[in-house]
């Protein structure tokens, strides 16, 4: 008799790790979380890279899911992790497709990336895990930070989210 263990639910408490499949050169797309967080100001929270793809560059904090975990719990750990900080989640703000293809045109990095909006709820920021700063920056501030366009376009809808989920609220 074949005995398959039950499947992993939302909130499921039984556990979660990493995964371990190579990042570069993968052998399929890997899923990642990420967020934008805007404080009571409306900034949005923004972390430096640290590590390859982007090293060196700005984005929204985030990081690939972790085995058996579900997004959202995804997406908080990985705001924690990075910035220190501990967040409310609101909803889906879009989903990103970065794809990085080497100069033989073969596929180096492949993700599939759900972005967030979410409301900063304790914590001062602090650079950890693989970020090397993190700051709050004011949307017209974005374009010294040279994110890639179609974070623009998450922040900007996140943004607006965010807004009328606040303004329900009030």
């Amino acid at each position: 008799m074949d005995v398959k263990p039950p499947p992993i639910t939302a909130g499921d408490s039984g556990g979660t790790q990493p995964v371990t499949a190579r990042r570069r050169y993968p052998d399929a797309p890997l899923v990642g979380v990420a967020a934008a967080v805007f404080n009571a100001a409306g900034e949005v929270l923004l972390a430096k890279r640290s590590r390859p793809p982007r090293a060196g560059s700005w984005g929204l904090p985030g990081g690939l899911l972790d085995l058996g975990e579900t997004l959202e719990d995804g997406a908080r750990r990985e705001v924690s992790e990075e910035c220190g900080v501990e967040v409310a989640i609101g909803g889906i703000a879009g989903v990103f497709e970065p794809i990085t293809r080497d100069e033989e045109g073969r596929v180096e990095y492949h993700y599939v990336v759900i972005d967030y909006w979410a409301t900063w709820t304790s914590g001062t920021p602090r650079a950890g895990d693989d970020a090397a700063d993190v700051r709050w920056v004011a949307l017209d501030e974005l374009p010294a930070y040279a994110l890639l366009p179609d974070s623009y376009a998450v922040v900007q809808r996140a943004y607006e989210l965010w807004r009328q989920s606040a303004q329900g609220a009030a």
